[in-house]
């Protein structure tokens, strides 16, 4: 019987463990908007506003020269109108459309996006559109950096009074809507997410957007609907936890301190000056200066805890959590193949 080799079956094992879920949780990555990241609407053609629309976030239009109905709406950010930032953002949306349609594994879903919830990923349809009529939940599951990518090959149509809901730590500046034509947002309707669409659209009265909406090569249009730039929140580290909650911890310790030695010290004047008639006046300024101490060290407290709140990731398969428990597993089984295969040398050897 040929003896089993110890260093190939370590190398064995250790590209087993290399190559265990981390070559399956490959997922979506955030599409690089570069300066485009800037702009709360960008066009190609003409951008036209009706009404009193309200936009925070940079306009910008190239090649076109033409943006009208500002006044009556409101801009709260910088316009750009054919000049190098609005080319050279153009030239960015064109790079972040390109990545947006490359992103794979792509899951095939149905073109009605209302009443259901989807988790992070890269979604198209078997039409080739997609529509929402309805809410639609995106869950994040609890990660903040998930990555939620919608293709289509056509149109992207919402109906009125429609909601995308974000849920679980979703977040509006990682959800992605790649259009290959045109873009119809309802009135009244509630939208999350960056539009990048290849030829136009069209934002109809009362709608809301967090995102941005980026048209290539045609124009946008606005009916008195509001767009907020959606920026993202930075998750809390559990470093920052816990120095936040030592941090509390010794604020309550030094609190504690301060109201014994204020009681002490309260007891004292008290004790020294019992016959006077001012002791009475002496007691309650101590106690009032004591309950003033405890109440101003306990929202400092409670501030520092709840602002440091942590943010857990997610624990299913595929995530960090997931993947350390995998490779410890999977040390201990190595541990105890290599065990059972020097036993199996030293046994032959005998023989």
């Amino acid at each position: 019987m040929k003896k089993l080799n110890a260093p190939g079956f370590i190398v064995l094992l250790l590209v087993i463990v290399m190559g265990g879920p981390q070559a399956y949780a490959v997922g979506p990555t955030t599409v690089p908007l570069g300066t485009a990241d800037n702009f709360a609407v960008l066009a190609g053609s003409t951008i036209t506003n009706t009404g009193m629309s309200g936009i925070t976030g940079d306009l910008g239009l190239s090649p076109g020269t033409s943006v009208t109905g500002f006044p009556p709406g409101t801009l709260n950010g910088t316009q750009h109108v054919a000049d190098a930032a609005a080319l050279q953002a153009q030239n960015d949306l064109t790079n972040a459309y390109t990545n947006a349609v490359g992103q794979t594994p792509v899951s095939t879903i149905g073109t009605e996006l209302g009443g259901t919830t989807q988790g992070p990923g890269v979604y198209d349809s078997a039409s080739g559109t997609f529509g929402i009529n309805g809410t639609l939940i995106l869950d994040a599951q609890g990660d903040p950096n998930a990555v939620f990518i919608f293709k289509t090959a056509s149109t992207l149509i919402t109906a009125g009074s429609s909601t995308v809901v974000l849920t679980n730590n979703a977040q509006a500046c990682n959800v992605f809507w790649q259009v290959g034509s045109s873009v119809t947002l309802g009135t009244n309707s509630t939208f999350k997410g960056n539009i990048l669409a290849l030829t136009s659209a069209t934002i109809t009265t009362g709608a809301n957007v967090q995102g941005r909406i980026l048209a290539r090569n045609a124009a946008v249009t606005i009916d008195s609907g509001t767009i907020t730039k959606a920026t993202c929140v930075a998750a809390v580290s559990s470093a920052a936890v816990s120095s936040a909650i030592s941090s509390s911890s010794a604020s309550s310790v030094s609190s504690s301190s301060s109201r014994s030695s204020t009681r002490s010290s309260s007891s004292s004047s008290s004790s020294s000056s019992r016959s006077s008639s001012s002791s009475s006046s002496s007691r309650s300024s101590s106690s009032s200066s004591s309950s003033s101490s405890r109440s101003s060290s306990i929202p400092l407290v409670q501030s520092s805890i709840v602002s440091s709140t942590p943010t857990f990731p997610n624990t299913g398969f595929g995530s960090d959590n997931f993947l350390g428990m995998w490779n410890t597993v999977l040390a201990i089984g190595m541990s105890a193949s290599l065990l059972a295969l020097f036993a199996i040398q030293k046994r032959e050897s005998r023989v």
